[in-house]
């Protein structure tokens, strides 16, 4: 059964907190797993989470801070030791390449799992396999980011009622499916559009061209909301985000679920992200994310009347 969910190992900025661990997020996708920004404490979070290392097929560092990036050396280590039986493909920036070898070399151990490095130097397609593409958008920091975009292809659905109406069943279907055609019946007629699913991550950033590139039309977001409104200054002197520029960004993206994430220890109250991405404009559903939680990728959208 294929699951498409987020699991949220950490949502501390800078430093973890008693209730906040460090970054890190776990994209299931079907048969992927794509871990995001491994933070300190990372591999913890993962067994509280009930979370294998070998569901880790890919791992993405958005760029080098620490609280995005201290996590690695446990999780390489524990791919490694738990023997995963497929290869592991890390994407990060390639100005911090060396920074990815003192983390992937921090101590000794031995290697026994292909770990495929494939640092990223410029905006694009990343990875393009048959259930997705991986897109990368350069951020705005003081030190080079990058965040990430997962799109599945557009597809086709068939609609029983109509394939029923020309009397259309078994092989026949599939053959449809194949050739675009049969007989006088064309493909179009008996199905509808599907879109494909869309989410990405994007962390430590300011508000940039990179930023609504990654959000347009997402289905799940997962954005840092560092700062609340009133400290916008500091958003902008430390490259971060304020809960209402992530709201901001999602309502004219027309993303469908917004998850909001990496907070600074100043605020204790989780409420005033909400109400403040809220007050932005955003009226989809909206996620303040707590360590531990699973959050759905949401269903998927249909296109026309299936009738």
């Amino acid at each position: 059964m294929s699951v498409r969910e987020l699991v949220v190992l950490g949502t501390a900025s800078q430093v973890p907190t008693r209730h906040r661990n460090h970054n890190g997020y776990l994209l299931r996708w079907d048969g992927e797993g794509i871990l995001f920004d491994p933070g300190e404490g990372t591999q913890r979070q993962m067994s509280r989470a009930g979370v294998s290392a070998h569901d880790i097929t890919r791992i993405c560092v958005t760029h080098f801070h620490g609280d995005h990036c201290l996590g690695l050396p446990g999780v390489i280590q524990r791919i490694n030791l738990d023997a995963v039986p497929h290869p592991v493909t890390a994407h990060f920036p390639a100005s911090g390449r060396h920074f990815f070898d003192r983390l992937r070399y921090a101590t000794a151990y031995r290697e026994s799992v292909a770990l495929r490095e494939e640092p990223i130097a410029a905006d694009g397609v990343i990875a393009r396999v048959p259930a997705f593409t991986l897109s990368a958008a350069r951020l705005s920091h003081p030190v080079e980011s990058f965040g990430y975009r997962l799109r599945e292809p557009d597809s086709r659905r068939m609609l029983p009622q109509r394939l029923a109406d020309h009397g259309i069943t078994g092989p026949d279907v599939g053959r449809l499916q194949r050739e675009g055609r049969l007989g006088a019946v064309t493909l179009e007629e008996v199905s509808e559009e599907r879109p494909g699913q869309v989410a990405a991550f994007v962390m430590d950033t300011r508000l940039c061209d990179g930023v609504r590139e990654l959000a347009a039309d997402c289905d799940l977001l997962v954005i840092e909301s560092t700062f609340l409104d009133e400290d916008v200054a500091l958003a902008e002197e430390h490259g971060h985000l304020t809960a209402g520029q992530a709201g901001t960004v999602a309502a004219a993206g027309g993303v469908r679920h917004l998850v909001l994430t990496h907070f600074s220890r100043r605020y204790r109250d989780p409420e005033p992200f909400a109400r403040q991405a809220r007050a932005a404009g955003f009226t989809g559903e909206l996620t303040v994310a707590e360590d531990l939680a699973r959050i759905p990728v949401p269903p998927r959208r249909r296109s026309g009347t299936g009738g």
